[in-house]
């Protein structure tokens, strides 16, 4: 068995054998070997059972890293899995500046970190959160659906990209005993190529007001100085200076109801989603869902394309999720509907909004009655379109 020690590589300054030739990676590649295997790893489809979904399946970079299919996120929001009929109960969330959470950590009571929704891929067995969380999909029934991870790296190890496997990890990397090293190697590779340069890549009009390329108009302005201030945005969505990641990485219960559609309660009509607290097992944390980085928050491949929002996707459009944040507790609950008829779009127009998914531990410091006019929500949302990674001035 080799150790984890010979398998690191270094491949910033690192000499990178190809073809007989010497080159230095990372000095005139955009990617290092390393991102290239893992990039070559999301892509993949055949890393699941019916070699019909890869990462990017449900975390496509046209859309920043999240769900590609705009009548998907129109209703459910939950993506099917490699076996037709398999669906899991959340929508993806972005594997954009996801490689930045910390090892999940609690600092006086407070839950930081950790990868997934509810924080399950914590980080501590690989020293790296997205690489903990880069494991679960391939032998997860509902998702890539392969069977064992043994699986996992006896595709890898027969793809057309097994020989830079076996350049990045070393030779012996795909011989019979070392598989569970393998498996380990494959998603610290993905979780290499998710925090490059062409993952986070700070290229949005908010990152170039810094190098003095371009300036935000007066809505955006607006906007920004709402998020930061009446609109207590900044309290989560840390949007300090220059490559800020709009995340405090904590978690929260923004008391957002069950979506409708999604294709859970086919299953489980009495599902709940508990997050943070279900996955800790502490009441105390129950409904609690991971805070997002809003980079490319809005990116999308046109404007007719619906994203969905929060970790159910109940949301349909940014408009809608600042009005929630900001009228959640001012209006009437929406006491004659049902959990079926009671969609962001049917309570907007019904100028109420349904009772949370999860009552206990709302956080009701920080939103829910913010007394922004319909205008300042507008420039919230105006300053959140220009967080979209690709702009050209």
């Amino acid at each position: 068995m080799i150790s984890r020690r010979s398998l690191t590589v270094s491949f910033i300054l690192a000499l990178f054998l190809v073809g007989g030739l010497v080159v230095l990676a990372g000095a005139d590649s955009p990617l290092t070997p390393e991102e290239e295997l893992g990039k070559s790893i999301f892509f993949d489809e055949n890393l699941s059972i019916n070699n019909n979904q890869s990462c990017a399946s449900c975390h496509d970079p046209e859309v920043g890293f999240s769900g590609p299919d705009s009548d998907i996120n129109a209703h459910g929001a939950v993506y099917e899995g490699s076996v037709p009929g398999e669906f899991g109960n959340r929508r993806p969330p972005t594997a954009a500046y996801a490689t930045q959470s910390p090892i999940l950590f609690n600092d006086k009571g407070t839950w930081t970190g950790g990868n997934f929704w509810d924080g399950r891929a914590t980080g501590e067995k690989l020293e790296n959160p997205a690489a903990d969380q880069a494991q679960g999909p391939f032998i997860n029934p509902v998702e890539q659906a392969l069977p064992n991870s043994d699986e996992v790296v006896h595709r890898v190890c027969t793809s057309s990209y097994a020989n830079l496997f076996k350049q990045v990890w070393g030779p012996e990397i795909c011989v019979s005993g070392n598989e569970d090293m393998a498996f380990d190697s494959v998603a610290l590779s993905i979780a290499a190529y998710e925090a490059s340069p062409e993952v986070n890549a700070f290229s949005s009009k908010y990152d170039q007001t810094f190098d003095g390329k371009v300036k935000l108009n007066k809505l955006e302005q607006k906007g920004y100085a709402l998020f930061r201030g009446k609109g207590m945005c900044h309290r989560c969505h840390i949007s300090n200076g220059k490559e800020a990641l709009f995340t405090d990485y904590t978690f929260d219960n923004l008391g957002v109801p069950k979506n409708p559609g999604n294709p859970v309660y086919d299953v489980d009509p009495n599902f709940v989603d508990y997050g943070l607290g279900g996955f800790l097992r502490d009441p105390a944390e129950n409904g609690k869902q991971k805070v997002p980085t809003l980079r490319n928050v809005d990116l999308r491949p046109d404007d007719g394309f619906v994203k969905a929002y929060m970790h159910n996707g109940y949301f349909k459009s940014l408009k809608d999720v600042v009005h929630f944040y900001n009228t959640r507790d001012a209006k009437p609950r929406c006491e004659s509907m049902g959990i079926f008829d009671a969609t962001a779009a049917t309570a907007i127009a019904n100028d109420c909004w349904p009772e949370p998914e999860v009552a206990e531990n709302v956080n009701v410091d920080e939103l829910g009655d913010l007394g922004l006019t319909e205008e300042e929500e507008w420039a919230i949302v105006a300053f959140m379109e220009t967080l979209s990674d690709g702009y050209l001035p």
